[in-house]
């Protein structure tokens, strides 16, 4: 298909050989638990495509990281969905980075050293439950001398095994003794934090949705990030930068293993011209709304309106991606399903869009609120 030629070209210009590489471990393998899928990411500079070049990434905006995003999802399901939670983390973290003066030495110093030392980050976000609130802190802080005690469990948590460093929403006291929001930072080595299986199922295995768990772990002050006087919104307009870009590139990592499957029917030529014909359709315009969102953002749509057009348009491509990859098994025929079990696995890689926060019920009636003129309030 065109536009995943395209996908894959815009890969390449971002991550030279990495889908070749992929491409040369047999599906089954690439998707399994334990599989290199990770470790050919940070070796491809998996790790810099959204870190700004004066940080020594790539740069990359927000369009070219959806097509990047699809044309990974086209051949491992699995690492488009650990590579959206790192992607996700580094957008926010920079977002930050752009305010003047809002980042400790420390913190800088992280951040300068993610693209140049490959490292890959993991998010203590609860982004796990489908209608689990994204927003609400998993992990609690208690102070202490120069700092925080963390505790608290991160299940699932992508990249779980493969984490140089982990970010996690806290819950701290603030000057008035009420509860903020904030951002601690913590590098996988930290003293106390430990990984457990947990996934069990075979479909994306291979993104290392384990469990993390933190016992008593200390980080210092000055790697959480908190509200400051001057910028009482950081930490609220933070979360929504991460919450948009979280939507977008997960939902476009689901659109390139549907998109897979529809170019696999469109080779073979199964089935009549207007069938396939429909199954190419129906792919190009999930995917299409995800591009006209992300476009939409990176022009300047901000805040609960940027919020509910990504919404949108992941609800209506999720629902159309999952019909697309059942017409294209349909259409590959049953011996193609006889003969093995790729087609298959890659249509059922489709499916977990609908598993990630916020669910479709409990978005209904925060969306129809604000269709109405409201305020969007996801809970």
């Amino acid at each position: 298909m065109r536009s995943l030629t395209f996908a894959r070209e815009v890969c390449e210009r971002h991550h030279p050989g990495l889908l070749a590489a992929l491409e040369a471990i047999p599906f089954a393998e690439r998707e399994a638990s334990g599989s290199p899928v990770t470790a050919l990411l940070r070796d491809h500079n998996g790790a810099g495509l959204l870190v700004p070049e004066e940080y020594g990434g790539n740069g990359a905006d927000i369009l070219d990281a959806l097509r990047v995003q699809r044309a990974v999802g086209s051949v491992s399901p699995s690492l488009a969905a650990a590579a959206a939670m790192h992607h996700f983390t580094v957008a926010m973290l920079f977002e930050l980075a752009a305010g003047a003066g809002r980042l400790t030495p420390a913190q800088t110093k992280l951040l300068h050293g993610i693209a140049p030392e490959r490292l890959l980050l993991a998010s203590g976000w609860a982004e796990g439950r489908t209608q689990q609130n994204i927003l609400i802190p998993s992990v609690t802080a208690t102070r202490t001398e120069g700092g925080f005690l963390l505790n608290g469990v991160k299940k699932p948590c992508s990249l779980a095994r493969s984490m140089d460093l982990l970010t996690a929403s806290i819950a701290v006291s603030g000057a008035d003794g009420t509860p903020e929001l904030a951002l601690a930072l913590l590098p996988a080595d930290t003293p106390g934090i430990s990984v457990h299986p947990f996934w069990g199922n075979e479909v994306l295995a291979g993104s290392q949705s384990d469990e993390v768990r933190l016992a008593d772990v200390f980080v210092p002050e000055e790697l959480v990030v908190r509200t400051l006087p001057e910028a009482p919104r950081l930490l609220d307009d933070l979360q929504t930068t991460g919450f948009i870009w979280f939507e977008l590139l997960i939902s476009a990592g689901y659109a390139g293993a549907a998109t897979a499957l529809a170019a696999t029917v469109l080779e073979r030529e199964r089935g009549s011209v207007g069938e396939r014909a429909a199954l190419a359709t129906g792919v190009q315009s999930a995917f299409a709304l995800l591009e006209g969102a992300a476009r939409a953002v990176r022009d300047g749509l901000a805040g609960e309106a940027a919020v509910a057009e990504v919404l949108v348009a992941r609800y209506a491509a999720q629902q159309t991606l999952v019909q697309a990859a059942d017409q294209a098994l349909e259409l590959l025929g049953g011996i193609d399903f006889i003969r093995g079990g790729d087609h298959t696995r890659l249509a059922d890689s489709v499916r977990p869009l609908a598993f990630h926060p916020p669910g479709r019920a409990s978005a209904a009636e925060p969306l129809l609120q604000w269709f109405a003129g409201g305020a969007l309030e996801l809970s």
